[in-house]
């Protein structure tokens, strides 16, 4: 299903998750550029590329991109996306989707942005879209990525072997290995609450 998904402002206390446009550049320019030392499995652009890279995920099939706007101080610090909507077979109502496309700048890891952006979007996609399954992927050497994917409270499922390019240096044109993680509708109730209480644990720090 490559459409992009019409889905409003998701707004928390810690992040606002806005649709992505070109307006956001400069912002994601400057974020990009903080500390790049936790991008070696990820996808993030510098800034010289940040206005390519925009428009291209504005003109991706099946992406329903937002910058991640921290509320602190309204800059957009991140970038990520609900990606790859499935259907009911002979349908066109959801079945599953995909959170992912994330990152942050350096300044931004750790906050809490990424749990509570997290949480909109899981409640986004079980209680708005109606999903019965949320899942998640990461490089399976990125073992920072995954650490983070597990405190959320989701579901480790395996490793799929040359499952997704590869956007480590060098790797380019080639294929990785990607952790998969999920959430199904009946775990969402009480994955919704660890969130809840990883979110409040990382606030009072």
């Amino acid at each position: 299903m490559g459409v992009r998904l019409d889905v409003p402002v998701l707004a928390g206390t810690l992040v606002r998750l806005e649709p992505l446009t070109l307006e956001h550049v400069p912002e994601l320019a400057e974020a990009a550029e903080e500390n790049r030392s936790s991008y070696g499995f990820t996808l993030v652009p510098g800034a010289a590329d940040m206005e390519s890279y925009v428009a291209g995920q504005l003109a991706r099939p099946g992406l329903t991109p937002f910058a991640q706007v921290r509320v602190a101080d309204g800059k957009a610090v991140g970038h990520t996306g609900l990606w790859d909507p499935r259907t009911w077979p002979g349908t066109d109502r959801l079945c599953a989707i995909e959170i992912g496309w994330t990152w942050l700048a350096a300044s931004a890891q750790g906050t809490g942005i990424n749990v509570e952006a997290k949480r909109l979007l899981f409640t986004y996609a079980f209680e708005t879209l109606g999903v019965v399954r949320v899942d998640l992927k990461t490089d399976a050497r990125n073992e920072r990525s995954r650490r983070a994917i597990e405190r959320l409270g989701v579901h480790f499922e395996g490793v799929l072997r040359n499952w997704s390019p590869s956007w480590a240096p060098g790797e380019e044109g080639t294929l990785r290995d990607s952790a998969m993680f999920s959430v199904v509708e009946s775990e969402w109730p009480s994955v919704k609450t660890a969130m809840t209480n990883r979110l409040a644990e990382t606030v009072a720090r």
